[in-house]
């Protein structure tokens, strides 16, 4: 710097004298408004031509200035003497932002800005050459093992300088799983996955977990967040049912609140249909999904069939949907399942006449991960018909496909059959539009770049309570003593001597489940948080001695002298496909563990799992409370809240529990709705009826 430089840098100066030579040219450090009522949060630089423009402009909350990186690029791009283009300008209109940036693309930098890539394959060149418009990490995939969350914003700040050194300067969305918290990073809060949530029916409490995962994501410098999953499960042999709220469409629109938590609220005023996003410091875009049916598949199949009159899909499985529109969700991800024997990424009559017609959905369609290779199949192998199948997808108005890794196979493809005729230019340009469109609502192309004032908030304690509070909420009491007048529970603090057992009582990987740091989760203590058994020996006293065997032997529940046993069994984590299941018994040979133990000691059995499980009535006889704890996450301390009395449970079943696979599918309102083990809505108390 000069000492001119130097100077300037050292001075502040009231609004009214922030001329543009003051800040443009002389460079002053810092401008102040005077004590007079006015609140002034932000200035920022127009580089137009005055007197015709105005060269300072109070900012309406709750936008910031922008990146002083991006008024440098933007002066760059100003050149000398020259106007910054239209679309640079913060305070222009976005549809005439959207107009100018779209008038200067070429047709391969509209096809780069339709590409999502995986972050492993985000080069240089597909950056800043290419110009690719987003880019998502895959469950697991990270910037090295455990990485903290300077760690990933210092990731996705690279990317995005990347992507400001292309011709045009568009910066990425960058999309992660953050679908019961920021669930990819070591350390992050980990909240109850959707089932359970359904389970507390907690419309506000849902809208919080949304506002405290947009920021632990926003701190990783990650502006987009594929959730929340809307999906209404009619079978819970689905291996994504726990990603669900429930079987009733009614319990999962009341929970789009989501929607209204990751990305703010929304004017009164606000158009429909129009993506919005409240602040690019503390919200992300959310993403509906799976458009649409994903819950409904035949037997229970991922990315199945899903059979049924439009009449039933609309009144079931899209009936959210409008709900996420009127809260401007900014994106929605088309299903990997069909509709009728139609794929929805090639249903131009769903994405295009439904969803962006009848519905007015303004923002964005993304594909599914590598939703365009599975088209072809199972008449070919995966990927086979790529061209053919991308146009597809593309002219029935898919914006964005999420490729992830074959780039150079999508580019020229996409090119080519753009040069052919396959894909007219009127569909591209419409798809590029919606994705500029909320990239200009998003802030990104003011605030590009993490903040890092925001990285202690990644699993901070304000964020750990409220997962705390949501896991007490999700438990639902299915059974409490022998009669109806001698209650188990709450146990009591003051015993002498307790078992707890069980495969899932010491296994953090467990108790989360699929979606947490890899794709389809682990085991034991893959992040930071309180298992049960921890939870249970911080909850008792000193008096009390605590013996922990995953599988007791005889001779421990023969001579143990317990007061009593907490068995804790559930399901081994999984995602999609790989859980689907038509035998629902409790894994590891469960049953077997819970009638040993309970035929000695009097026992509460925890369920951990993402559905119903199969329960012998005999098992029911035996035990002598049972608790549905679902997939609750990393706050153990939220199940030991009731199990112990200072709180009662709250919880009621979001999906019917069966008594045998037989039943399936049985959900609440079918004409063959006969003798569920546990109907939806069923839950006890402790304290009250």
């Amino acid at each position: 710097m000069t000492l001119r430089e130097k100077v300037a840098q050292m001075a502040q100066i009231e609004r009214t004298m922030a001329s543009p030579r003051a800040l443009a040219e002389l460079g002053a450090g810092s401008v102040l408004n005077a004590w007079s009522g006015q609140s002034t949060t932000a200035f920022q630089t127009i580089h137009t031509t005055p007197p015709e423009s105005r060269v300072l402009r109070l900012l309406d909350p709750p936008q910031l200035a922008p990146d002083p990186i991006v008024r440098m690029a933007a002066a760059a791009a100003q050149g000398d003497g020259g106007e910054a283009p239209l679309y640079k300008d913060a305070w222009a209109p976005v549809e005439a932002r959207v107009r100018d940036l779209l008038g200067r693309m070429t047709l391969r930098e509209k096809v780069a800005q339709m590409a999502q890539i995986e972050r492993t394959v985000a080069s240089p060149r597909a950056l800043a050459e290419l110009g690719a418009g987003s880019v998502l990490n895959g469950g697991g995939s990270a910037p090295l093992e455990r990485a903290s969350p300077a760690d990933w914003a210092g990731m996705v700040d690279g990317f995005q300088r990347l992507a400001l050194s292309s011709r045009l300067g568009v910066p990425i969305l960058y999309g992660t799983d953050a679908v019961h918290g920021h669930s990819n990073v070591y350390g992050a809060t980990i909240f109850p996955h959707n089932v359970g949530l359904g389970a507390s029916r907690d419309a506000e409490l849902v809208r919080k977990i949304g506002e405290a995962t947009a920021l632990e994501v926003r701190a990783t410098g990650i502006n987009w967040a594929f959730a929340p999953c809307v999906a209404v499960c009619r079978d819970p042999r689905w291996g994504r049912c726990y990603e669900s709220y429930s079987e009733d469409p009614e319990i999962v629109r009341s929970l789009t609140t989501l929607v209204t938590g990751l990305q703010g609220e929304p004017p009164a005023d606000h158009p429909h249909g129009y993506p919005f996003l409240a602040s690019a410091r503390e919200n992300v875009l959310g993403c509906a999904k799976h458009f649409v049916g994903d819950g409904g598949t035949e037997n229970g199949v991922n990315e199945g069939n899903t059979i049924c009159s439009y009449e039933d899909l609309e009144g079931i499985h899209m009936l959210p949907y409008p709900d996420c529109i009127a809260q401007g969700v900014a994106t929605v991800m088309a299903s990997y399942s069909k509709w009728n024997g139609v794929p929805l990424h090639v249903s131009r009559y769903l994405l295009t006449d439904v969803l962006k017609g009848k519905l007015g959905f303004k923002g964005f369609v993304v594909s599914d991960w590598e939703a365009v290779d599975r088209l072809c199949e199972p008449q070919q192998p995966r990927g086979s018909d790529y061209r053919n199948c991308l146009a597809q997808s593309i002219n029935a108005g898919v914006d964005m496909i999420m490729i992830p890794f074959r780039f150079d196979k999508y580019f020229d493809d996409f090119v080519s059959s753009v040069e052919a005729g396959e894909i007219p230019m009127s569909r591209i340009d419409d798809a590029v539009e919606r994705i500029l469109r909320v990239k200009f609502i998003s802030g990104v192309f003011e605030h590009p770049f993490s903040d890092p004032s925001l990285l202690d908030l990644v699993g901070c304690k304000e964020h750990r309570l409220m997962a705390r509070e949501a896991v007490r909420k999700s438990l639902v009491l299915l059974k409490n003593g022998k009669t109806e007048t001698q209650p188990f529970l709450p146990l009591v603090k003051n015993a002498k001597r307790i078992l707890v057992a069980g495969t899932h009582a010491d296994n953090i990987g467990y108790q989360c489940g699929g979606w947490t740091i890899a794709w389809s989760g682990g085991s034991g203590k893959i992040t930071l948080g309180t298992s049960i058994l921890e939870a249970i020996k911080e909850s008792l006293g000193a008096q009390t001695e605590v013996v922990y065997e995953e599988c007791p032997s005889e001779s421990t529940v023969e001579t143990g002298e317990f007061s009593y046993a907490v068995v804790v069994v559930g399901e081994v984590p999984y995602v999609e496909g790989s859980g689907d299941r038509t035998d629902l018994s409790i894994p590891f040979d469960g049953s077997t563990l819970i009638t040993r133990v309970a035929s000695k000691i009097p026992t509460l059995v925890i369920v951990i799992s993402g559905r119903p499980l199969d329960i012998d009535p005999q098992v029911l006889e035996k035990i002598d409370a049972l608790v549905a704890a679902w997939l609750p996450g990393s706050e153990g301390m939220g199940i030991t809240d009731c199990l112990f009395g200072d709180h009662d449970f709250v919880g009621t079943l979001p999906v019917t529990w069966h008594r045998s696979v037989a039943q399936l599918p049985m959900n609440a309102g079918d004409a063959n709705y006969d003798r569920p083990l546990f109907p939806v809505g069923y839950g006890l108390r402790m304290f009250s009826k």
